[in-house]
């Protein structure tokens, strides 16, 4: 049974978080996740807090790794498509 039979089976949308337009989906979450981070380090950086600065960063670093999964899972998912060669 394929996932989109499953997800079809199912009534619900577990199948359409690892689909393409699921996936690209997540990765645009990301990219509005990058702009609070963004804003998170202007403001660290004007009140010259080095905590909220180191915090800004890890959540970057989050974000690029999550992307980079995404990313990842995207083009598996690709690959396993029997018409694309």
């Amino acid at each position: 049974m394929s996932k989109i039979e499953k997800a079809k089976g199912s009534g619900s949308l577990k199948g359409f978080k690892h689909s393409k337009p699921g996936l690209w989906l997540s990765i645009g979450t990301s990219a509005f996740g990058a702009i609070s981070v963004v804003k998170d380090v202007r403001k660290a950086r004007e009140e010259s807090d080095t905590l909220k600065l180191v915090n800004a960063l890890v959540g970057a670093a989050a974000l690029v790794t999550g992307t980079a999964l995404l990313v990842r899972e995207l083009r598996q998912l690709g690959s396993d498509d029997v018409l694309l060669g």
